[in-house]
């Protein structure tokens, strides 16, 4: 079942004005390691690649419907690889803790998450789907 959506569109060159005038402040307050150092293996397109990772915090947070609020904040939105190379989220502290109270006792939270850019924009949607216990995914047998 879903428990939750959000989508957000954010603007590359607002993204890349933010690292102009703030550096390292500003993506070290925002993005976690594991994104920056993404960013950082892709100089040429560095802001399009953070903006897309911006634009999924927003998503998630819209998806759990609290915002950057009672605990969500976007440090605790990452955005990682699955080994199948597709983006999911890794969640910490106030977002997985919010997750957890969307998910219904007997289901586990699968987070299912696009990301796109097509410059100056950057694009996500996030899934939020429960999962019950007991059901295996249909491409796993």
């Amino acid at each position: 079942m879903i428990i939750g959506l959000g989508s957000d569109l954010c603007n590359i060159e607002r993204i890349q004005a933010s690292i102009d005038r703030f550096g390292d402040r500003f993506e070290q307050r925002v993005f976690t390691e594991v994104e920056r150092a993404k960013a950082a293996r892709r100089p040429f397109t560095k802001a399009g690649t953070l903006a897309k990772r911006f634009a999924a915090k927003e998503a998630f947070s819209k998806a759990v419907g609290t915002g950057f609020k009672r605990g969500v904040f976007m440090k605790d939105i990452g955005v990682v690889n699955a080994p199948s190379g597709a983006p999911t989220l890794l969640l910490t502290g106030g977002a997985k803790a919010r997750l957890d109270a969307l998910t219904p006792d007997g289901h586990v939270a699968v987070v299912h998450l696009t990301m796109t850019d097509d410059h100056p924009w950057a694009q996500a949607l996030v899934v939020l789907e429960a999962r019950a216990v007991a059901e295996r995914p249909k491409d796993e047998t």
